[in-house]
Order: C-alpha cells, then sequence, then structure tokens
C-alpha cells in the first residue's frame, strides 16, 4: 500500500501541470466528445510508459548526452510548433465556420498518435520521468522488479483515469459551447503549443 500510495501521489503531481497535453486533452474532449479525449489520453500514457522504459533500462545515459538532447529538442520544437502553428492557423478558422456538432468521426489511432506524440515531445515529462526513475530506485529502493512495476503502472493509471476524467468534465460542457468558444480553444491551444516549442528551440538546454 506504501508504494501504490507514493505512485498516487507523483500521478497526480504529472497530471495537475498545466502544460500542451491538458489543453490538447480539454479541446479535443469539447469539440469531439468524451470518446475522443479518452483515446487521447491512452496515447498520452503509453508515452509515459515509453519514458518509464527507457530510464529504467538505463538509456537516459545516452538520452543526456549534449549533442543528443539538442537534436531532440530542435526535433521536438520542430514537430509541436507545427501542431501550434496548424491550430492557430488551420484548425481555428475551420471551426469557426463549422458547427463542432457536425464534425466527421476520427481514427482512434489517429488520436492515440496525437496524444503519444504531443505528450512524447514535451521535455517536462521526459525529465519527470527521469527523476521518478531515480528516486523509486535510490530514496524509495524499489530495486525489483514487481516493486518498480507496481509503482509506475499505479502513476500512470493515476494519470491516465485524471485525464478520463478532464475529458468527462470537457464533454459535459459541450451543451453549452458554441463554435466560437471552440474557435478561441483551438487558438488558446495553438499559442500553448507555439510558446512550448518556441522555449525548446531557442533554450534547449532548460
Amino acid at each position: 500500500m506504501d508504494i501504490i500510495s507514493k505512485g498516487v501521489v507523483s500521478g497526480l503531481v504529472l497530471a495537475l501541470m498545466i502544460g500542451p497535453v491538458f489543453f490538447t486533452i480539454i479541446q479535443t474532449s469539447i469539440e469531439r466528445g468524451f470518446s475522443n479525449g479518452v483515446f487521447v489520453a491512452i496515447g498520452v500514457s503509453v508515452s509515459d510508459a515509453m519514458y518509464i522504459l527507457i530510464s529504467y533500462f538505463g538509456l537516459t545515459q545516452f538520452l543526456s548526452q549534449p549533442d543528443v538532447r539538442l537534436y531532440m529538442a530542435y526535433v521536438g520544437g520542430a514537430v509541436l510548433m507545427a501542431f501550434g502553428l496548424y491550430y492557430l492557423f488551420v484548425k481555428s478558422r475551420k471551426l469557426g465556420k463549422t458547427d463542432y456538432g457536425s464534425l466527421p468521426a476520427k481514427s482512434w489511432r489517429r488520436l492515440a498518435v496525437k496524444g503519444f506524440i504531443i505528450n512524447g515531445l514535451t521535455p517536462t515529462v521526459f525529465f519527470f520521468w527521469l527523476g521518478v526513475v531515480s528516486v523509486a530506485t535510490t530514496e524509495f529502493g524499489y530495486r525489483t522488479n514487481a516493486q518498480a512495476l507496481t509503482y509506475f503502472a499505479t502513476i500512470v493509471g493515476t494519470v491516465f483515469i485524471t485525464d478520463v476524467i478532464k475529458a468527462k468534465l470537457a464533454d459535459k460542457l459541450r451543451v453549452v459551447m458554441t463554435p466560437r468558444f471552440i474557435q478561441v480553444m483551438n487558438i488558446v491551444l495553438g499559442v500553448v503549443l507555439v510558446v512550448f516549442a518556441g522555449k525548446l528551440i531557442l533554450y534547449p538546454e532548460i
């Protein structure tokens, strides 16, 4: 129970971070409904699991090298910038003229990949997992695979549950949403992504 309780606390810390993932889940749920927001959350959880494996099996030594980190920062920043510009100049204009209730269904795979990419390219997520794995193996002493698996699974599970709650709450707002409000949400998401991308490109070591 001690391992699970610590995992829940760590998961809540990550889930409550306000960043691109938070706005992406909210925007997707408002625009396309609860189930679509859940698919984005699934992609986020898969991305978190990937970072856990990378950190736990020591690949962070390679990824922490200055040249590799710089390359990852530029690539990640470019992708996030592309997402941001798309929401600012393409998505927001479409929704300003379209009834969100008539939007066509989107493949769950595309939504999951969207969550995976945006979460995976957010630098704070990588450093969070690097710190979590370090604490788990040193301060907490979770050196066996069973202990570590329980701790990390609890964190990912907590994050996923809170993301589902975010999607559900956002979906409830759909009944009072107007195309104009959704347009503003897309602009906000675009700005958030562009800001994160700009910081990543201009200050890759931060």
